[in-house]
């Protein structure tokens, strides 16, 4: 019997792709075509490439505070920050859907509208605040999907007169969703400082926060380990009760410094609640000191007494 051999496309190689396909059946043409047009249309896009930054008008460097974890305290810090940073700083609440700046910063009311149509930032301890909190009520949510919250931000990003400023400190949201890339992406960005309790969980989604800048290309200044230790206020004696040193491990994993330890105090809580941060209220507090050099030696820790009254 005879042995079947595999038809050959008779076609010249100088046809090309396109006189290839033509020996295909229509079928597979068709898939063929589509593919390509898939292609085209994957390169057209990737050949836009990302949002071009463009720098907010009069601000000469942001800082960005930021955790993948709510409640481990980046408002609180975004509040601190401005003793250590430069002379003129402005302080922008992102998160809208839980602004915590006016509270903490004892701001109210609605701001004032410039001859350009730009909003005038509410002032208090010489620190020019922007948020969300500042354009609806106290006890209002604010229900909205993804477009509207982008569009807030846009507005907070752009439709501010900062004046002139050394600083602007972000207070990022919680999380690695569309606020924290639009803000990467859009504006240029000294450095993120990413805030962390010593607890696993808080660890886990910390770190999702560090990796997160990385890919969008913004440098990681160091962490911040915030309610790194009770201590008793009648007796001195320590409790870790979030765990100990689980940022500084954290640090090492991801090859990054330890910014400054803050302490679990009373008075870091009650000074936020009543609106006096507590670098004003309370300046020789050892809360203040929360910042230090990156490269500066660990100091030793001291002996504490033990109180009767802890196991």
């Amino acid at each position: 019997s005879e042995m079947l051999t595999p038809l050959r496309c008779s076609t010249p190689r100088s046809l090309g792709r396109r006189g290839a396909a033509a020996c295909l059946p229509s079928a597979t043409r068709a898939r063929c075509s589509r593919d390509e047009v898939l292609q085209d249309k994957r390169a057209r896009i990737l050949s836009r490439g990302l949002p071009k930054q463009k720098p907010i008008e009069g601000v000469k460097q942001v800082l960005v505070v930021a955790s993948g974890k709510g409640g481990v305290g980046k408002s609180t810090t975004a509040g601190k920050i401005f003793l250590v940073v430069a002379k003129e700083v402005g302080l922008l609440d992102a998160d809208i859907y839980g602004p915590s700046i006016p509270k903490m910063m004892n701001l109210k009311g609605n701001p004032e509208l410039t001859p350009e149509n730009l909003m005038r930032p509410l002032k208090n301890y010489g620190i020019a605040c922007m948020s969300m909190g500042f354009l609806i009520e106290e006890t209002a949510p604010v229900v909205w999907r993804g477009l509207m919250v982008m569009s807030a931000v846009e507005k907070l990003l752009r439709q501010v007169d900062w004046g002139q400023l050394d600083y602007l400190v972000i207070d990022m949201p919680p999380g690695t969703g569309d606020v924290q890339l639009s803000i990467s992406q859009n504006i240029p960005i000294a450095g993120a400082v990413i805030i962390s309790t010593p607890q696993d969980v808080a660890l886990l989604d910390a770190r999702k926060g560090t990796e997160m800048f990385r890919k969008v290309h913004v440098p990681v200044l160091g962490l911040v380990q915030n309610m790194s230790v009770f201590q008793c206020p009648k007796c001195k004696h320590e409790t870790h009760i979030f765990g100990a040193d689980g940022v500084r491990d954290l640090a090492k994993t991801v090859g990054l410094d330890v910014l400054g330890d803050i302490p679990l105090q009373v008075n870091i809580r009650e000074t936020c609640d009543s609106g006096q941060p507590v670098v004003i209220s309370q300046p020789q507090s050892d809360a203040v000191s929360l910042v230090h050099c990156a490269k500066s030696k660990k100091k030793k820790k001291k002996p504490t007494t033990k109180c009767s009254s802890h196991p």
